[in-house]
């Protein structure tokens, strides 16, 4: 039985038309003078908003069969998109602020697929009907392919939280970095709506750049409003975050993983435990200092992992390895140290460019004698010897390892990510050399996956570690390769 939208959505969709009608309304209130006819113009492209609505409404439908998903759309020409059961890797249940205050929610039915086609979205159905809809869509394969789910995977309670992120820990949310330029951008969009609205507002952008050149000549003003900015960044860092992030909770629900999360627009993502092939656990400079960590599912088939497949906000690095433990399963062996080599090649990257830029800095200030060369060789030489420490743990950083259930592969020090997966999840290994490389004896391996990002480098490891740590993992895939066959008598 074809099914349609709830009748509420017409209260929104007109309201969220009108930020591309605003402009033009603009103009034509501006054009017509504010006379009866402008506004007898306005008042039709406002009811004309209702109208596109309702033909909306009721010309789309859809049907949940015993297979299959069924979306269609008819007007003028009739279109069905059909998406088997099978496909269906995700779904995404989220409840926007006038979507909250009506009681309806937008489900997004991720397919894995990658483009515009990647998932199909009811837009405005009630909630009582989205988590009807989840567990229908949700439904489990066969019990013959759930034989090679790991224990980790196996169905528990009907519900179970696996954390609820406690409250003070939004606090670690600006060391994320991600949420720190709120500030700048919103300054950014604010300069570009001035430029791009300024002809239609009737101020003109030769207004905006009137502004611009007032605020160049008067140096203290500019360096005051860029210190306002930066001191406004971890306050409205912290505030996006808590948005973003308000009251996390992970659970596993019948086979799944649910991700709850959102203040203003409260978001569920669920993740089939049988997809899930490992984890990714990344922190940066500042959250290794303070002790925390973020981390996402991998998971197979997975469309938009970095925003769906999020496991686990800015928690404390033992509670996101007890989480991803839990939920997955721990990686219980040492990551091996790539070779001296590879130390030597970070602290060259990190080093060696600032002091030729030093060197350039320093000709053009004997030669011109100019101050700005000066700060430039101040600052190229001060990036040189930040290098050192940053190279020398770039290359503490690097490091792989296997335990016999899972591939662990480390990078990284500014953003550091780890990456561990299931044995089962490899589906190939490439091997990769620069010109620079090979001068160096050393190679890139990259563990090909099945899920996630598809693949997984471990940077710089010795030509023995890349002989050896691929056949340690899949030793039947390489055992042909490495063994000669034995000898045959020839005729």
């Amino acid at each position: 039985m074809s099914l349609r939208l709830s009748p509420k959505v017409l209260l929104i969709d007109p309201v969220r038309m009108l930020p591309s009608l605003l402009v033009p309304l603009i103009g034509v209130l501006l054009v017509g003078g504010f006379s009866t006819r402008s506004y007898v113009w306005a008042a039709v492209g406002l009811v004309g908003t209702v109208v596109v609505a309702l033909i909306r409404w009721a010309t789309f439908t859809y049907e949940i069969a015993s297979d299959r998903v069924e979306i269609k759309r008819s007007l003028i020409s009739r279109s069905i998109r059909t998406i088997p059961l099978e496909r269906v890797r995700g779904v995404d249940v989220s409840t926007p602020p006038m979507h909250r205050l009506l009681g309806l929610a937008v489900l997004k039915i991720d397919t894995g697929a990658s483009g515009d086609d990647a998932e199909a979205t009811l837009d405005g159905i009630t909630v009582e009907e989205a988590e009807r809809l989840r567990p229908l869509l949700l439904r489990k394969a066969p019990a013959a392919a759930s034989t090679t789910a790991t224990p980790a995977a196996e169905e528990g309670p009907s519900e179970r939280v696996i954390i609820a992120v406690p409250r003070r820990w939004l606090l670690y949310g600006p060391l994320s970095g991600a949420y720190l330029l709120t500030p700048f951008a919103l300054a950014g969009g604010a300069i570009g709506l001035a430029f791009q609205w300024g002809d239609d507002l009737g101020f003109g952008q030769d207004a905006a750049w009137s502004v611009g050149q007032w605020l160049w000549q008067r140096p203290s003003l500019l360096v005051a409003a860029v210190v306002l900015l930066v001191v406004a960044m971890p306050i409205a860092g912290g505030v996006m975050y808590a948005v973003f992030n308000w009251d996390f909770r992970l659970k596993r629900r019948d086979g799944y993983l649910v991700a709850e999360r959102g203040l203003i627009n409260r978001r569920s993502v669920s993740l089939e435990s049988r997809r899930v092939r490992g984890y990714e656990i990344v922190d940066g400079l500042a959250e290794r200092w303070a002790g925390v960590v973020r981390a996402w599912a991998i998971v197979t088939g997975l469309g938009d992992s970095e925003t769906r497949g999020q496991l686990l906000p800015v928690v404390p690095r033992t509670d996101a390895l007890t989480v991803t433990g839990d939920a997955i399963g721990p990686y219980r062996a040492d990551l091996r140290a790539h070779p001296p080599i590879a130390r030597n090649r970070r602290l060259f990257r990190a080093v060696v460019p600032w002091l030729v830029l030093a060197a350039l800095a320093a000709l053009l200030l004997s030669t011109t004698g100019l101050a700005v060369w000066w700060a430039l060789l101040v600052i190229a030489l001060i990036l040189a010897a930040l290098g050192v420490p940053l190279g020398l743990d770039r290359y503490r950083q690097l490091g792989h390892g296997y335990d016999g259930a899972r591939v662990a592969v480390r990078s990284g020090s500014l953003r550091r990510s780890t990456a561990v997966v299931e044995r089962r999840a490899v589906v190939g290994w490439r091997l990769r050399q620069t010109w620079f490389q090979r001068r160096a004896g050393v190679l890139t391996l990259t563990v090909g996956t099945g899920a996630g990002k598809g693949g997984y480098s471990a940077v710089d490891v010795s030509s023995t570690q890349a002989r050896d740590f691929p056949s340690e993992v899949t030793p039947e895939w390489l055992a042909p390769f490495l063994h000669p066959p034995p000898d045959q008598h020839t005729l």
